[in-house]
């Protein structure tokens, strides 16, 4: 028999312009921080803006814009917090600090029941934190998420980049639509990342070079959006989400 919350996520969604998967092959490439940081550009920029971790792996998208002690309301569903004029729903709402111990459909049903029941609403952009590499939840969002586009996250290493390439095969292959790749955490002269996305004929969306001082703007979302890096992400955002 077919789960009838299914069919609630596409009216969930219909009048969410845009959903934004922000993904990788792998942990660790910043991933996390691109879609904490794309959600507060793009919100500053005028844009109605909806922020949904679902990083069941490690979410940490409270930790970066500093969210605390905000959770969304229950009235007839999910009506999700409000967070620097993000409309923002995190899995940490539910875990706490505890690991989630979820494997396969336990993962699809929390994913499923999440969609099925949060009110986004108006917006123009649904940023999703995805769980790194090809998980069961990747699959489902996929499935799930008619309207859905992947903005793939990667870093120069070619290790890094070896599981970014596997990652946009399947999504090609499922013909899945591509925002393009960012390549994160430059800090040298190298084509190798960009080359090699655009033999794939996927886009490439610009270089953001390794910041130290990001880190100590976790937790502060003033700080955080003057930093090099998010001066630089915001240059691509404009451009890729004019």
């Amino acid at each position: 028999m077919a789960d009838p919350r299914i069919g609630i996520i596409d009216k969930r969604l219909e009048k969410v312009k845009r959903v934004i998967a922000v993904s990788s092959g792998k942990g660790g490439v910043g991933k996390s921080l691109i879609a904490s940081t794309l959600a507060l550009t793009l919100s500053q920029k005028n844009r109605s803006v909806g922020l949904f971790d679902v990083d069941f792996t490690s979410p940490s998208t409270h930790i970066i814009l500093g969210i605390q002690n905000v959770k969304p309301k229950e009235e007839k569903g999910l009506i999700p917090a409000d967070a620097h004029g993000i409309k923002y729903v995190s899995i940490i709402n539910y875990s706490g600090e505890e690991a989630l111990p979820l494997r396969g459909a336990d993962v699809s049903n929390a994913l499923i029941e999440l969609f099925a029941i949060t009110r986004w609403e108006t917006l123009d952009f649904l940023i999703m934190d995805m769980p790194p590499g090809i998980s069961d939840a990747t699959l489902d969002m996929i499935r799930f998420v008619k309207k859905i586009e992947f903005l793939v996250v990667s870093t120069p290493s070619q290790l890094a980049f070896e599981t970014v390439k596997k990652l946009l095969k399947l999504l090609l292959e499922l013909k899945v639509p591509l925002v393009g790749v960012v390549e994160n955490m430059k800090m040298k002269e190298s084509n190798f990342v960009k080359t090699h996305v655009e033999a794939l004929d996927v886009p490439f969306l610009g270089e953001i070079p390794f910041d130290p001082k990001v880190e100590e703007a976790f937790g502060n979302a003033n700080a955080l959006v003057n930093t090099v890096f998010a001066k630089r992400l915001t240059d691509i955002a404009l451009k890729v989400f004019p």
